[in-house]
């Protein structure tokens, strides 16, 4: 025998042994026949995909019951008006007490948490330490979860004799009703290589889809660079190489320019040395230096003629 069909055999004991009871805890949990089914198809499916974990697990039926929990209380289903269906047993089997459809109703009234620790303590019988851990609680978070709603189902239906209990004997009936409940509802859970075949294909589907998605990516993203347009600049220039303009002034309002102060003040230091700098200048280009036109003055003045 390969190792394939050795997996596979030891995958169908699995599915038989707690397949059935896998489906009524789910019904217990959502009131659905067929999301109960569903959840155990899902749960064994998900097993099967993970099977060299499952198979060395302490407790694979506690790993497949986990996966048929959660996905049994999604809140989602109550959305798929093809999900939905009566939430009363089958009363072709012959065994629905009166109360029942009762008790059911204050099952699914009470919230995810609480129904999940009531039907894990009192409709399947795992231990208090064992259901903290299946619902990830502490002990007293979950001995207080199982407190609340054995609470509320002994409001709910006092027929069923709760009050006043001690807490085993609470267990005890609890576990009788919930079990003839469950027992109540026709369910056939999906054969075990129809879940094996459909986990491959699901597989399958996945891996090429994430094939695919990856490719398009790279297609789209090599599209881009070829197709985008080139809109690089030119680098700037360097600011020495650049032309300058001159700055004018700034004008007042009335159009007239405005007075510097300082070395550039006309009756300043600066404005004086410019002024003389002119009036040499312009006698320079009248007549040149001041004693060449001294010389000039005194020859005019001995000369008969200017007289």
């Amino acid at each position: 025998m390969t190792p394939r069909e050795q997996a596979a055999t030891a995958f169908d004991e699995l599915h038989a042994r707690h397949a059935v009871a896998l489906t009524r805890q789910a019904f217990l949990l959502t009131g659905r026949p067929r999301v109960a089914e569903r959840a155990v198809e899902r749960g064994f499916r998900r097993a099967w995909q993970h099977w060299p974990r499952v198979a060395v697990d302490t407790d694979p039926a506690g790993w497949v019951r986990a996966e048929v929990y959660e996905y049994a209380l999604t809140p989602w289903h109550r959305l798929c008006p093809a999900l939905r269906t009566a939430r009363t047993p089958d009363p072709h089997t012959g065994r629905a007490e009166p109360s029942d459809p009762e008790l059911l109703a204050t099952l699914l009234s009470l919230p995810a948490p609480y129904r999940r620790t009531l039907v894990l303590h009192d409709g399947v019988g795992l231990g208090l330490c064992e259901t903290a851990a299946e619902i990830e609680a502490s002990t007293p978070a979950a001995a207080g979860r199982l407190a609340h709603a054995r609470e509320r189902v002994a409001q709910r239906l006092p027929e069923l004799g709760l009050g006043g209990q001690p807490p085993a004997r609470q267990g005890e009936i609890l576990r009788a009703r919930l079990t003839g409940l469950a027992a109540a509802q026709r369910m056939t859970p999906p054969a075990a290589a129809h879940v094996r075949s459909a986990s491959e294909r699901s597989a399958e589907r996945t891996t090429r889809s994430v094939f695919g998605l990856t490719g398009l990516l790279a297609l789209v993203t090599l599209l881009t660079m070829v197709l985008a347009p080139d809109h690089r600049t030119p680098p700037d220039r360097s600011l020495s190489s650049a032309p300058h303009a001159p700055v004018s002034p700034a004008r007042h309002p009335d159009g007239s320019a405005p007075r510097t102060t300082g070395a550039h003040e006309p009756g300043g230091p600066g404005g004086r040395h410019r002024r003389h700098g002119a009036h040499q200048r312009g006698s320079a280009h009248r007549g040149g230096s001041p004693a060449a036109a001294r010389k000039r003055l005194r020859q005019a003045r001995l000369t008969p003629e200017s007289r």
